[in-house]
């Protein structure tokens, strides 16, 4: 009997097949729209969290800040060096500071920056060498002219086919030999491309670069089982009294916590996903709205066929079942086209904005159940209005 009913209200829907879409319009939208923001809400969640964790995972990132004087003051490599040594729970720490330069090899140049660092800040900040190697301590130690490339500079002006180890480039006016490249990245935080950077030990990038002996910022990278507020409170304590701020004086300084931002910006922009999921939904209701709507004309224009077959012997109770079922596969296949519909417009909005295109089956299936459940609620009253006609009424109908 169901399989009957099916195959009766597919061709009821194949007979007024323009119609049929026209009222599928609201549901299809609705959960095209429901399955598009939640994919771009996890595809954007994605993309932050990726962003926060080429910082480290569980690190903190500690920068001067510019005071009421309008100073600010630089950090230096006792204060990294201390802060290394009399902080428990400390694993890392390590300075870093960079400068934008142009790179040059075999008549190719390329817009990128030197960043100067030790091979403690790889460690830090989960940097991996593909090919090649990292500093040595001498290297280190007196500042050789060596460097590592991001692959972005690598591709950019080296040949394809052509190992860059053991070239001589150049990063401005200071020539390099190339040790090693850094395994693909992608953007790092604060809208940094990791990618497009050559890293070269951090005395020769403050010597020949920037001429002191500052550092922009440091990585403190902590053992993950201490609690990291008490670590923060002790580095923030520890840098207080090295920089000689006492009492109610503001700090000069700020302290990220990447696993914290890393929380909240996750719990942001679900909030936000789910936000924006809940009034796209609303259309959903709208196309609800209209399936009642042509189910009822559909009662209407068929009330001599529904008193025939009252006549005849039907049930209500198959009356009903037989409008209902209408429903739901209208429903059904409304929700299906808007899943399509939803998927292909994820991929190309993910694309054009450049996150990540995250597949979530289960906002899959509950937007199609949810569009089938429509049918039900939906359709529930015209159907039984269908089953409580009076056969003698619903033949005299014209």
């Amino acid at each position: 009997m169901l399989g009957s009913t099916l195959l009766l209200a597919l061709r009821e829907i194949r007979r007024h097949i323009l119609r049929s879409i026209l009222t599928t319009l609201g549901i299809i939208i609705g959960v095209a729209a429901v399955v598009t923001m939640v994919t771009l809400g996890n595809g954007v969640t994605a993309s932050v969290q990726n962003e926060i964790s080429s910082l480290g995972a569980s690190n903190f990132i500690v920068f001067p800040v510019r005071t009421d004087r309008g100073t600010i003051r630089p950090f230096d490599a006792e204060d990294v060096r201390i802060v290394g040594q009399q902080i428990a729970g400390v694993e890392i720490a390590a300075g870093s500071v960079s400068a934008s330069t142009t790179a040059f090899y075999n008549g190719q140049d390329w817009d990128t920056r030197v960043q100067g660092v030790e091979n403690a800040f790889f460690r830090a900040q989960g940097l991996k060498i593909e090919r090649g190697r990292g500093f040595t301590g001498e290297e280190e130690l007196a500042g050789n002219n060596v460097c590592l490339l991001g692959v972005k500079v690598r591709a950019a002006i080296f040949p394809r086919d052509a190992s860059p180890l053991g070239a001589r480039m150049r990063l401005g006016d200071v020539s390099c030999t190339v040790v090693g490249e850094i395994q693909e990245r992608g953007q790092g935080g604060g809208g940094v491309d990791d990618d497009n950077a050559v890293y070269m030990p951090l005395k020769t990038v403050q010597r020949r670069f920037k001429g002191n002996d500052d550092l922009e910022y440091f990585v403190v990278k902590y053992d993950p089982t201490y609690a990291p507020a008490v670590i923060q409170a002790s580095l923030v304590d520890l840098l207080r009294e090295r920089r000689l701020l006492q009492g109610s004086t503001p700090n000069d300084f700020n302290v990220i916590d990447t696993a914290q931002v890393n929380q909240a910006l996750s719990s942001a922009t679900g909030a936000l996903t789910a936000m924006v999921a809940v009034i796209a939904s609303i259309s959903l209701l709208v196309g609800g709205i209209g399936i009642m709507n042509i189910m009822l004309v559909s009662v209407t224009e068929r009330t001599r066929e529904i008193g025939i077959r009252l006549a005849i012997g039907a049930l209500a109770r198959e009356v009903r079942l037989q409008f209902l079922t209408e429903a739901v596969v209208l429903c059904a296949l409304g929700g299906l086209a808007g899943i399509a519909l939803g998927f292909g417009a994820s991929i190309g909005i993910a694309t054009l904005i450049d996150v990540p295109f995250v597949f979530d089956p289960v906002i899959n299936i509950v937007s199609f159940l949810f569009a089938a459940g429509m049918g039900i609620v939906f359709g529930y009253y015209p159907a039984s209005r269908a089953s409580k006609l009076d056969p003698i009424d619903a033949l005299r109908h014209e």
